[in-house]
């Protein structure tokens, strides 16, 4: 819902519980008024009239209160908008007027030639505001140094508390939480990508716990490099300004008549703490970003931990044939099926099949693996090359360079220049080509290095290649989405490199780190819970010992239950599972199969998180609910502690449903749970639905 006030200047957005408000002042000033519980347009007028604190000159009354700050005038805060012609630096602006429609509120402004508008959208269903720019050049080029998505101001309060997800490669999305200091806290990425380092969200809170208090939580949506800046300001006010780009070097040079618009940097409050958040991102991201939501993921398995790239037709029908007896639904041939890849040496950028390996092309193998009643996938990696490429022997110039530099390689590799037109033709006619050359249904989209050397030497403004990159990733992906509808994607960077809110708008899930150890996974899949939905979480069952992290032995049962958290997949090697290993997990798979609309749609309750001990996690949908549990470790014979459930109505009953020995060891309590966790039983699921 939006009000307007009769003069036009003050604004409020509301959704369920939740309202945002802004003013323009008669000196052009956009103040921020109020983000919080619900109020009206009554409330935030009261709010408008109050008077701007009297500092003394070294100290502005704007900062820490106006909507979005730019550079120049009277202003000393991080500037979300920064700009340079030959003759001017900064921004002054004058506000030109407002509308609205298809949703949106818009608020323009303009200094000189340049157009400035502030987009703000608030859906009924949601407390997610979702705020972008555009700028738009109408005159002599200017160049944007940076350009922010928004500025978010949060109310008064005495202490906050920085809520964070950081990382590394096989160790993504920790939960880190630390008192707010005076200063900046700055997170991002400067790799072209989004990075394993740091997710591009941050929360704040005063005194919130997993189910109650006040909870601020800001997520950008961009798949390249980003800055979210946290600044508490002298006087203890609070701002989060974040967008597209990491340093201030230069974002792109906008010509005449050219626009630019920003990502969306989306922010929500609730006062149902951490949980409460966390199921509102949830629900914001089903309705609203996520292709299909509504479609639960397929099983998978897939075949990269089995074979990597020693692969054949032949050895993937062999293994095809084991996936789909277990009850597996999408298999999925992994590196290796294309080019001259017989190591990570070669191949990358000759999309077509190995004819040594597959010399009719995928085209028998998608058959075959249709037959078996699967869904047929392959993984690609488009936005790369090997040196040794027939891709790369043509066109050398395709790549990201520096003149008289060396050319970094990382995994044998270099980075395509993905601003080019070229390029971007040259990947929509391969890939394109090859979707239709077999029934593929699935694509496991990777991005295994960062940018080093993201030189462009014929280009006047070579700086654009980083914004470029992900504008024509985008581009690309949507235009193989709208030619092949029934294809789904994943998007993987050496596991969890690249996930947000923007390249989930147009993947049906995503590889969450390519660490498969299932009690590390309890860690990375309760950070990722912050934000993220368990319907676009992968997770893989592999062999044990886990073979390429720890060498950590794990029952099989703790590996499905660890999985079962999200869109469950398979990953070990087939051939040299036991007929008895085999049939535990033809059982856990149908298990899985029963539980999923629960998990991959359900509402979300982390009852304990994995910091040693049990762990343990709820869904609910409807009038049933899934826990899923784990033993960690047990000392001195302790008892497992009881799991007290959430989101069930106190007054109803509920009903324990037995699937065999895989509910051995729950007892259902009063709005509660007990589960009987030792010896080999060291994972659980129960499965309740009210009678």
């Amino acid at each position: 819902m939006l009000e307007i006030s009769e003069d036009g200047r003050t604004w409020v957005l509301s959704g369920p519980a939740s309202s945002y408000a802004v003013h323009v002042t008669d000196r052009d000033e956009l103040l921020h008024l109020h983000w919080g519980p619900r109020i009206g347009l009554a409330d935030a007028e009261a709010l408008a009239v109050r008077p701007l604190p009297d500092y003394w000159p070294f100290e502005s009354p704007l900062d820490g209160r106006e909507e979005y700050p730019v550079e120049g005038g009277p202003r000393f805060v991080r500037p979300a908008l920064s700009v340079r012609t030959p003759e001017r630096r900064g921004t002054e602006w004058a506000y030109e007027g407002h509308d609205t429609g298809d949703g949106e509120l818009r608020l323009r402004f303009r200094d000189g030639d340049l157009a400035i508008t502030l987009h703000y959208r608030m859906r009924s269903s949601a407390d997610v505001v979702e705020r972008w720019v555009t700028l738009d050049n109408r005159g002599p080029s200017v160049e944007v140094l940076r350009a922010d998505s928004a500025t978010w101001t949060l109310p008064d309060r005495d202490t906050w508390r920085l809520s964070q997800l950081h990382g590394r490669w096989g160790a993504e999305s920790r939960l880190e939480r630390s008192a707010l200091t005076h200063g900046e806290k700055v997170v991002g990425s400067r790799r072209g990508h989004t990075g394993h380092q740091h997710l591009p969200w941050v929360a704040l809170d005063t005194d919130a716990t997993e189910e109650h208090g006040e909870v601020y939580g800001c997520a950008l949506g961009w798949s390249g490099s980003w800055r979210i800046a946290v600044a508490q300001l002298p006087d203890a006010r609070v701002q989060i300004t974040g967008g597209a780009g990491y340093d201030d070097s230069g974002l792109l040079m906008l010509g005449t008549g050219e626009s630019y618009t920003s990502p969306v940097f989306a922010g929500l409050w609730t006062d149902g703490g951490f949980g409460g958040a966390s199921r509102a991102w949830h629900a914001y991201q089903r309705a609203h970003v996520i292709p299909d939501a509504d479609r639960d993921r397929p099983v998978l398995f897939n075949s990269w931990e089995a074979t990597e790239f020693d692969i054949s037709e032949e050895q993937q029908r062999a293994l095809a044939e084991r996936a789909a007896a277990m009850g597996v639904e999408l298999f999925v041939v992994d590196d290796g099926w294309f080019g001259a890849r017989t190591s990570d040496r070669a191949g990358l950028g000759d999309w077509t099949p190995n004819p040594d390996r597959f010399p009719g092309g995928l085209k028998p193998l998608a058959d075959h693996v249709h037959g078996l009643g699967m869904q047929f996938g392959i993984w690609v990696e488009p936005e790369m090359v090997n040196p040794d490429s027939d891709l790369y022997r043509a066109h050398p110039d395709w790549v990201q360079y520096q003149s008289g530099r060396k050319r970094t390689e990382f995994r044998n590799q270099l980075v395509l220049n993905l601003a080019r037109e070229d390029v971007q033709e040259y990947l929509w006619q391969q890939l394109d080509g090859l979707l239709s050359s077999a029934p593929i249904d699935y694509v496991k989209w990777d991005f295994n290095r960062c940018f080093t050397d993201a030189g462009w030497p014929d280009d006047p403004y070579p700086q654009r290649l980083w914004v470029d990159h992900v504008h024509a990733l985008y581009a690309l992906l949507d235009r193989l989405r709208a030619a092949h509808p029934g294809v789904a994607f994943e998007s993987c960077s050496g596991g969890g490199g690249r996930i947000d809110l923007g390249v989930l708008g147009r993947t049906d899930q995503v590889w969450t780190s390519d660490n498969t150890d299932p009690l590390d996974r309890l860690a990375i899949q309760h950070g990722f819970s912050q934000i993220h939905p368990a319907r676009v979480m992968a997770a893989w069952v592999t062999d044990s010992p886990n073979a390429m992290l720890n060498q950590r032995a794990s029952s099989l049962r703790f590996r499905f239950v660890s999985a079962m958290a999200g869109v469950l997949g398979v990953g070990g090697d087939l051939t040299k599972w036991t007929e008895e290993e085999l049939a535990e997990a033809r059982d856990w798979v149908a298990l899985y199969k029963e539980i999923r609309p629960v998990v991959q749609r359900g509402d979300q309750y982390r009852l304990r998180p994995p910091e040693g001990g049990l762990s343990a996690v709820q869904y609910a949908l409807g009038d049933e609910t899934v826990v899923l549990a784990w033993l960690q470790a047990q000392r001195y014979g302790e008892p497992v502690p009881a799991l007290r459930l959430r989101g069930l109505d106190p007054t109803a009953s509920y009903e324990c449903l037995k699937t065999g020995e895989v509910h051995r060891g729950a007892v259902l309590l009063h709005r509660g749970l007990r589960v009987g966790l030792c010896g080999d039983l060291d994972a659980v699921v129960v499965r309740l639905k009210r009678k």
